[in-house]
């Protein structure tokens, strides 16, 4: 039986509220654009970097942009992300995160962040989170999205504990997708029907139990 001594997790959705923040700022872009833009389109950006999220979010649509629009829409889009997470505190840290942070440290299994974010900094920081990481690989420091394993491969590296002795929480489809490529256990936080491929699935992170793992 494999012995776990790395927990990976994604930041939006696993740890913190901040999905609604996203679908919030994309919506906004996309009535400015007069494209249909819903929470189920949503669910595609789950995981995605954001220039990935914004030519899904423009295929909804019938026009064509320019690099330099889309580069505009981009930034204006993360800008009213920013303004909503500046004002994000502990209240947003989703059920279970703490507890289950504690035990991971308890049990000296190394954490690490591995997010497409690149404001995750901003939000560790505003949650009062940051202190329980070892490691932070976010949307900065790689080049490939999700579902390519580079940010969960890079954090393992970071934290100094082999992909096979890794477990990944994620509640996307991509980031499943990217921890399975990485060989590591893949913990899907969400529905059967959004992670049908996840290892283990769980509604939230209070239904772990680390002893079962």
């Amino acid at each position: 039986m494999t012995k776990y001594l790395g927990a990976i997790f994604d930041l939006d959705g696993v740890l913190v509220d901040t999905a609604k923040y996203h679908y919030l700022a994309w919506k906004q872009l996309a009535d400015r654009l007069n494209i249909p833009f819903t929470k189920e389109d949503n669910e595609q950006l789950k995981g995605v970097s954001r220039v990935k999220s914004l030519e899904i979010l423009l295929s909804l649509g019938s026009k064509n942009y320019t690099e330099n629009e889309r580069k505009q829409f981009m930034d204006q889009k993360n800008e009213t992300y920013v303004r909503y997470i500046s004002h994000m505190d502990e209240s947003e840290i989703l059920p279970g995160v703490v507890e289950l942070l504690n035990q991971l440290k308890r049990k000296k299994i190394k954490i690490a962040l591995g997010s497409a974010s690149k404001n995750s900094e901003l939000i560790l920081k505003n949650t009062k989170l940051q202190d329980y990481f070892d490691a932070i690989v976010d949307g900065n420091d790689v080049s490939k999205a999700k579902p390519d394993p580079e940010v969960f491969l890079l954090g393992a590296k970071k934290i100094g504990i082999p992909a096979n002795q890794c477990m990944v929480f994620e509640d996307a489809k991509a980031g499943i997708e990217a921890a399975k490529q990485a060989g590591m256990l893949a913990i899907g936080v969400g529905t059967q029907e959004n992670l049908p491929n996840a290892d283990i699935l769980v509604k939230n992170l209070e239904e772990i139990e680390l002893s079962e793992l």
